[in-house]
């Protein structure tokens, strides 16, 4: 104890004693932060936290042939292994945020006394960051700076942050002790923002480059990396050439640790930023109106799943996986057919107008020609959601509300050659947008009832009303198939016998054929249909009775309710388009009605199977019948006489390939439809617009041959077109036969061969009996 005699006695004393009170009060300090003593410092992550902390994850959509459709998330994140990461990366983040990452233990003192010594001596070009890459995981994982770990004290903030320090200080060790340098990496580069709503490596990969992070060439992972520092600042998209700078300091720090050679360097620093930016989004992507309705679908179907089980699943957290029936190539080629069509159709309604000299909302005037609809501004104004809101702000002030309506204000609006600005009341851009035609369509795989396409819209980001599976318009003659359906399953006809073509009255409902006339000819079941012959199928419901008819539509696949009335022999109905492809999907499928389906099987994100979703199929026709209709059917097409057959003519769609079909119009050419069937795929498409009273006013132009079919004919001839769909025996979309019971002809005829013992039935008489009606 020699050295504590004499002149430096005191000094030392006196630095132990300092030393030991420093040492007891950081000890005592940290040890009130963990413990939260008397609630000043907030609290801390539990254990549990720590060994499995979790961030909110993205759940992905994933189409049948392995492609990911889209995502659902509040965060636009999806987690990736390291071996997944790009060395460009892994470099460039060591490099640019945590030189020594590799040899501390979560606190880098050298780092802090850096940071000490370019704040006294005013160098800031010097200071560097002082906090490592696990104390940023600490920080981004946990919260530590968020209202839950605030504390009596974090209403200071020069000591809020002090706190958050210390904690980020605790967490980090732990978060060393608990993992492997490559897994804090990873679960860093899986949890920061790189801006653009874009969370995560992968993410911004796919945001930023299209690319997938082990993709990543070195400019592209500087790029990336540099962005962390402020995503804002430093966002590619606004500020091109500060984030160049930024870029270029990243390659600039990888050369001086050694990751690059100055050559290496100086090649890279030249190159342009290179963006393929893509942002993620509800409105952009493939199948949005098919999303949206399986966003509806996963909510209820979480919601009881949680229920009986006692779970919590989120479907925008936790990062399910939700493995779809979809075909990302089937998807497109429906996205592009439709497209096509309607960008044509849309051409010739205008012309069609402007040719009118008047707004494409018309009613039947008292000579017969159509006439503006006096009601339509109105009607068309009480359903946008403009005066919705309006209605909310002004109340029952009419006045006020039509005021705000006619004012006039920018915006962007919809437009086939891109979205345009442009200046318009709120009242001309209701009428502008009802001016657009508007097209469902869906395509489901017969055989097993898997939805392979859905297109909902023209346009989801405008026109969010979804036409496949919300919409319900009057199908036409597209529904005219049940009542033959039923009449035949009955044995009261056959598809060989004839009806004479003539007016039929029920009662004192005399409907008339779509042309006013009536040939007198008799006509096969086939010939009457392929020409969509009114007569004939009121003289079948005449015979079957609405009751019967309606039962059979429904065992079919329809699930909408239908009136017990004579008229619905001729598509009075309101259906939906996916009803329509699901009933049709029964005649295709041998008799056997299959439960449509979307979805086969989700996982959560640890991949653990949550539900699995069979086929569901059930006998209501048999096959017998169901091959008569199909002959029916297809003569639409194959007979000159068919209103189908441009499909064989034009599209070239049936060699050696059967398709059944049947156009739709309603009265006024409110609605066309078009219901197409080979032996692997049922498409359904209707065409209108969004109001009842925009549409065509003549039969050339407003037929559901003309104005719904072409997007089913343009539509196969992609699908047939694709080798790996249809280009070989073994592919599942080939052209190919329908199938033939046994003891069945393949080709029925009508013209001398016969089903056996078919024309054995009785037809009854048809009478005009009120009682048959009901």
């Amino acid at each position: 104890m020699a050295f504590l005699k004499g002149k430096y006695r005191k000094s030392i004393i006196r630095f132990w004693q300092v030393a030991a009170l420093v040492i007891g009060g950081t000890v005592l300090y940290i040890t009130a932060v963990y413990f939260n003593f008397f609630w000043l410092f907030g609290g801390m992550p539990d254990l549990r936290a720590i060994e499995n902390p979790e961030s909110q994850v993205a759940s992905e959509i994933l189409t049948a042939d392995g492609q990911m459709l889209s995502k659902y998330f509040i965060e636009n994140r999806t987690p990736i292994e390291f071996d997944q990461l790009s060395p460009n990366v892994i470099k460039a983040l060591i490099a640019t945020e945590d030189a020594r990452f590799v040899k501390h233990s979560g606190i880098d003192p050298r780092s802090m006394f850096r940071v000490f010594k370019g704040v006294v001596s005013s160098d800031q070009g010097t200071t560097g960051g002082g906090s490592t890459l696990t104390q940023q995981l600490a920080k981004n994982l946990f919260q530590t700076r968020s209202e839950k770990y605030k504390g009596s004290l974090g209403d200071l903030p020069l000591i809020k942050t002090v706190i958050a320090k210390t904690k980020e200080w605790i967490l980090s060790v732990r978060l060393e002790r608990n993992y492997t340098k490559q897994e804090i990496m990873m679960m860093y580069l899986n949890t920061v923002s790189f801006g653009n709503n874009a969370e995560g490596i992968k993410t911004a990969s796919k945001t930023y480059f299209k690319k997938e992070p082990w993709n990543l060439e070195l400019s592209e992972a500087a790029l990336l990396v540099g962005m962390l520092q402020n995503p804002s600042r430093y966002n590619p998209r606004v500020f091109k050439e500060r984030t160049l700078e930024r870029r270029n300091v990243v390659l600039g720090q990888m050369m001086k640790y050694g990751f690059l050679t100055p050559e290496t360097f100086a090649k890279n620093k030249i190159k342009p930023l290179g963006l393929n930016f893509n942002i993620e989004n509800h409105n952009s992507g493939p199948a949005p109106y098919f999303r949206e309705v399986l966003r509806d679908w996963m909510k209820t179907w979480l919601a009881q799943y949680n229920k009986e089980n006692g779970t919590e699943y989120d479907l925008y957290t936790d990062g399910l996986r939700i493995y779809t029936t979809i075909d990302s190539r089937m998807q497109n080629y429906a996205e592009q057919a439709a497209e096509e069509h309607m960008k044509d159709q849309q051409i010739k309604f205008f012309n069609h107008f402007k040719a009118l000299k008047m707004n494409p909302w018309v009613v039947k005037g008292t000579n017969g020609g159509y006439v503006p609809d006096p009601g339509f501004e109105k009607r068309a104004v009480k359903r946008s959601w403009r005066y919705r809101e309006l209605k909310r702000a002004f109340g029952d002030d009419e006045e006020r509300i039509w005021k705000e309506l006619r004012k006039p204000t920018k915006m962007r609006v919809f437009s086939w050659r891109g979205d345009r600005d442009t200046i318009m009341s709120p009242l001309d851009s209701i009428k502008y947008y009802n001016k657009f035609l508007r097209i469902g369509m869906v395509s489901m795989d017969p055989r097993n009832g898997d939805v392979k396409a859905w297109v909902g819209g023209i346009n989801y980001k405008h026109f969010k009303y979804d036409q496949v599976y919300q919409g319900k318009r009057q199908p036409g003659s597209t529904f005219k198939p049940f009542v033959y359906c039923s009449a035949i399953d009955r044995n009261f006809v056959t598809p060989c016998e004839t009806i004479v073509d003539r007016q039929v009255c029920i009662g004192d409902w005399c409907p008339k054929n779509s042309t006013g006339t009536y040939s007198g000819q008799p006509l096969t079941l086939r010939q009457a249909l392929a020409k969509s012959v009114n007569s004939i199928s009121v003289y079948l419901m005449k015979m079957v009775k609405p009751k019967k008819v309606v039962e059979y539509a429904h065992k079919l696949g329809i699930t909408s309710p239908i009136p017990e009335e004579v008229t619905i022999c001729l598509g009075t109905p309101n259906v939906s388009v996916f009803e329509m492809v699901n009933a049709y999907s029964t005649f295709a499928n041998n008799g056997k009605h299959v439960e449509p389906r979307f979805v086969t099987r989700i996982e959560d994100k640890n991949g653990r199977v949550l539900a699995d979703f069979p086929i569901q199929e059930k006998e209501v026709i048999s096959p017998s019948v169901a091959y008569q209709m199909l002959f029916i059917m297809r003569g639409a097409v194959e007979d000159p006489w068919g209103t189908a057959q441009r499909l064989r003519t034009q599209y070239n769609l049936s060699d050696n390939n059967d398709i059944a079909a049947k156009t739709g119009t309603t009265s006024d050419y409110t609605d066309g439809w078009f219901m197409g069937m080979t032996p692997n795929l049922v498409t359904g498409v209707w065409v209108g617009g969004e109001d009842n009273h925009v549409h065509f006013t003549s039969m050339e132009f407003g037929q559901g041959a003309r104005i719904a079919m072409p997007a089913w004919g343009k539509y196969m001839q992609k699908v047939y077109a694709d080798p790996d769909l249809a280009g070989s025996e073994k592919s599942p979309y080939r052209r190919e036969r329908f199938f033939k019971p046994d003891g069945m002809e393949a080709n029925i005829g009508c013209g001398g061969v016969k089903i056996d013992s078919v024309n054995t039935y009785l037809r009854p008489k048809v009478t005009d009996d009120e009682s048959i009606l009901f």
